[in-house]
């Protein structure tokens, strides 16, 4: 016979795993001294979340970003965000690995859509405000800002999710009957 479907009881494994990914994403967003913007041709500016560096080789002036007001903003959210999803994550372990406690999903999935809300801000802000601080040449924004944006997605993803399991929970707790997509009665 054959079951279709999702295996549900996967999910409380995977969930935390995947919030656990989007931390680390953030980590290295927020961390990342290389830059999130370069410019195309000679290679001799850049700009982190937290510093712009302009020059050749081993050559640079670097000045700090936060005497901005902006960047105190992307900044802010951008923490703010990360500890929102650290949070998100702890109670999921809890109600996901240590014990069953679907009443505490959408709570995570609503702490989820608030640190989506604030990292979106964040890697819109910066973008704008950037290109009006900077006028000359063309500029690439890198792997680094990818990151933030891999951990937003992820966040996204999994507050779906998590709003969305206690509907299924027979089937995480594998109490459910299977279905067969063919039965011989």
């Amino acid at each position: 016979m054959f079951r279709c479907g999702i295996e549900y009881s996967r999910c409380r494994w995977l969930l935390p795993i995947l919030l656990l990914f989007a931390i680390v994403f953030d980590i290295i967003a927020i961390a990342a001294t290389s830059g999130w913007v370069e410019d195309e041709d000679a290679k001799s500016h850049y700009a982190s979340m937290w510093e712009q560096c302009r020059g050749q080789n081993d050559n640079w002036n670097c000045k700090p970003l936060t005497e901005y007001s902006w960047a105190q903003a992307v900044a802010a959210l951008m923490i703010l965000g990360l500890l929102i999803l650290i949070v998100a994550f702890i109670i999921s372990c809890l109600a996901l690995c240590c014990s069953l406690n679907f009443a505490l999903l959408p709570a995570i999935g609503g702490l989820l859509f608030i640190a989506v809300i604030l990292q979106i801000i964040a890697l819109v802000i910066y973008p704008t405000k950037f290109n009006e601080l900077i006028f000359e040449g063309h500029y690439y924004y890198t792997w680094a800002y990818g990151f933030g944006w891999g951990a937003t997605v992820l966040m996204f993803g999994c507050g779906i999710l998590f709003c969305c399991l206690p509907r299924y929970e027979d089937e995480v707790t594998g109490l459910a009957k299977f279905k067969y997509i063919y039965s011989s009665d």
